[in-house]
């Protein structure tokens, strides 16, 4: 009979302990529990709930208004504006740790935006850009390189196929200038073509804007390699001169190449004049914006910050302007604190980011660490201050203090967008579910009861005795009153 009752709760704590894990392994990965979206999913609606439950996609804006809030779809995925080449860095890093440092989601949104800047409706035209076309939407990456070459034995200034061997087959910077190079060459001369006939018919002009966003991409792209090699000045110069010959093209953001050029001149009037030019209202916010101007402010006073003296004799004019400037920071990316004060790990950035969330964070971090490390006493005020933001913050997140509410969907698009090997930060940290609690409780005092019953099996039968005769008495007690528990007691 203890044998029979053993096993059985044995059987009931392994299954317990089954769940348990399961619920755990669960919520870690989806960041809910299973019970909790089995509940919200399938009954909630047949109780009568999915009337006032939110809709599935909530309004995410770039702006600072309403009206645009409730416009744009939430989310949006940006490409990241200081991306890493393939070939010469992101390959690298795969052949040193035997990791992939981009997932799968990432380089098929790299292929749609390639297939979009680099492909148009004329390419049937040309042989060499009909190869091409075919070629972006290879996903073997030695298949791409193998038809960018036959791409360049039917037209040799094919300046597209020059991008693509710069990005995915050059294996050093240096090489990849190169290409970028000839590149440059052959698209400039096929822009200059396309100016003149542009107006003819719809297909030119179609051809036209690609033919802009290839010459946008190469010297883009060249101005980034002559960063990576020491020639900084080079590269401003390259980004001013392309600001100025597109001006339209600000939704690329080269500005935030720029300011990171900058920070490295340590020319911190020129990077506030960016700033007094992008970091404006109407214009989509970044954590490039926020945190240079963070970081501005912070150089003005962190030199002699020192948290006691400020506590005694209160916060100086520019110190709070200082510390509000982080509280703002913060605010629009809680995320990128943790990776400044080196409390996370970083890894290569992706080639997407999603604003707020934390891939934007890796990737202002990755690059922006060492100018925060150059300014002496930034950290330690950053340090200091950056917690202070979830103080001005309405708790729950239904509004945000100088932004629209923090979204609720970056979690999962982060997850998408970094490596499976990199934990992901979530803002604001979820608690554990109650359903994981109670399932802990359940399996652990079931665990408990099996023990004792197995060392002390007579103990545990005078207990179940008891228990079972209370509970006979408490249940008589509401039935019958005082003389339903005499005549319990008396059976």
């Amino acid at each position: 009979f203890e044998e029979s009752h053993l096993r059985r709760w044995i059987l009931l704590v392994i299954s317990l302990l089954h769940r348990f894990v399961f619920e755990w392994w669960h919520f870690r990965k989806y960041g809910t529990s299973f019970i909790e979206q089995v509940s919200v999913s399938h009954l909630r609606p047949l109780i009568g709930g999915a009337e006032n439950s939110p809709p599935a996609s909530a309004s995410f804006s770039a702006g600072e208004n309403e009206t645009s809030r409730q416009n744009m779809p939430e989310c949006k995925v940006w490409r990241n504006p200081l991306n890493l080449f393939r070939g010469a860095e992101y390959s690298r890093y795969m052949w040193v740790t035997g990791k992939e440092p981009l997932t799968y989601y990432d380089m098929n949104l790299s292929a749609q935006d390639h297939q979009n800047f680099f492909t148009c409706d004329t390419d049937a035209l040309r042989p060499s850009d009909t190869v091409m076309q075919k070629a972006w939407r290879e996903r073997n990456p030695q298949a791409r390189i193998k038809a960018a070459y036959q791409a360049l034995e039917l037209n040799n200034d094919c300046a597209t196929a020059y991008v693509l061997l710069a990005e995915e087959e050059a294996t050093t910077i240096v090489d990849a200038e190169k290409y970028f190079k000839q590149a440059l060459k052959a698209g400039e001369m096929i822009y200059r073509k396309s100016q003149n006939c542009h107006s003819q018919s719809p297909q030119h002009e179609a051809q036209l804007r690609r033919d802009t966003n290839v010459l946008v991409y190469v010297k883009r792209r060249l101005a980034m390699c002559a960063r990576k090699l020491g020639r900084i000045r080079e590269a401003v110069k390259m980004m001013r001169d392309l600001m100025k010959e597109f001006p339209l093209l600000s939704m690329l953001n080269i500005h935030e190449n720029l300011l990171e050029a900058l920070l490295e001149l340590q020319a911190y009037a020129d990077v506030q004049a960016v700033l007094a030019k992008y970091d404006d209202i109407s214009l989509p916010k970044s954590a490039a914006i926020c945190y240079t101007a963070a970081l501005l402010k912070a150089r003005a006073v962190s030199e002699r910050f020192s948290p006691e003296t400020a506590s005694k004799r209160g916060l100086s004019t520019a110190e709070i302007n200082a510390v509000e400037a982080i509280h703002r920071a913060v605010e629009f990316n809680p995320h990128v604190p943790k990776y400044l004060l080196e409390m996370k790990s970083l890894v290569l950035p992706p080639e997407h980011i999603l604003k707020r969330g934390d891939s934007e964070a890796v990737a202002y971090a990755f690059f922006h660490l060492q100018h925060w490390k150059r300014i002496e006493g930034a950290l330690n005020l950053l340090h200091c201050t950056w917690e202070g933001t979830f103080r001005m913050i309405p708790y729950p997140l239904e509004k945000g203090h100088l932004f629209y509410p923090y979204p609720s969907c970056t979690e999962t698009a982060d997850r998408e967008l970094l490596p499976t090997f990199h934990e992901v930060s979530v803002y604001p940290q979820k608690e554990l579910p109650f359903f994981i609690h109670f399932t802990a409780g359940l399996c652990s005092f079931s665990a408990m009861l099996a023990l004792l019953t197995h060392q002390f099996p007579e103990l545990m039968v005078i207990f179940a005795k008891a228990v079972s005769i209370i509970s006979v008495l408490g249940l008589a007690e509401v039935t019958w009153g005082p003389w339903g528990v005499l005549r319990s007691m008396v059976q």
